[in-house]
């Protein structure tokens, strides 16, 4: 289960980086229905920004470092990104609990399209007419893969949890789901100690590769 802090190791920028992306932009004024509503070219242009930023980015060796665990395991991961990091890394079964960055979806049918390029702009239509919008899930609106995400977690052997502060919700509540988990592990520098979960304070380039090389040995 992945979050922000393991593409930020890539250079992307997270909700809470000073001085980036992010901090330029309330998010109420670029991540809600009601900004589309609003101001839907300063939306877009918004996601463009990201888009390009995203296109000039590579994945790191933890998101390489992860596919080596389907050697032995049964590997699912379900990321909280929606970048195309894990895809581009390699990775074959990726749940995205938040949207896709590289792909937009008519705001009537919700029928989604790859985006060409990095842009997205008003009166770029679906085949219907409506005007298309950014794939990915805004502030106040529902999750549509929670139900696939929790499923995959109550039967998950070994859940590892990669560069998120657990503060999403209702992401974060997929912890409560891990009953039948062997090992849970949280690989985040400021991670504090949850239950029995199994805390590594590093970053995931760091923490990743080792984790796997251990978890392929035993």
């Amino acid at each position: 289960f992945t979050g922000a802090g393991i593409s930020a190791e890539s250079g992307l920028a997270t909700f809470r980086d000073s001085g980036g992306l992010w901090a330029q932009y309330k998010i109420e004024d670029v991540a809600t229905p009601e900004a589309f509503a609003k101001n839907p070219a300063l939306v877009l242009n918004f996601y463009n920004i990201r888009r390009k930023q995203l296109l000039n980015t590579k994945p790191n060796n933890a998101h390489i470092a992860l596919n080596r665990l389907s050697s032995k395991y049964q590997l699912s991961i379900i990321t909280q990104n929606i970048d195309d990091l894990h895809e581009r890394s390699g990775s074959k079964n990726v749940l995205h609990l938040h949207g896709k960055l590289m792909e937009s979806k008519s705001v009537k049918t919700n029928k989604t399209y790859p985006i060409q390029g990095h842009e997205l702009n008003l009166g770029d239509l679906c085949e219907k007419g409506y005007q298309l919008r950014p794939n990915v899930v805004w502030f106040g609106e529902e999750v549509p893969e929670m139900k696939n995400a929790i499923e995959t977690v109550s039967q998950a052997k070994i859940f590892i949890i990669i560069g998120t502060s657990l503060n999403v919700y209702p992401a974060a509540s997929l912890l409560n789901y891990a009953n039948l988990a062997e090992r849970i592990i949280l690989i985040d520098p400021q991670g504090s100690k949850i239950n029995d979960i199994e805390v590594i304070r590093d970053t995931a380039t760091k923490a990743v590769p080792c984790l796997v090389e251990e978890l392929l040995i035993f």
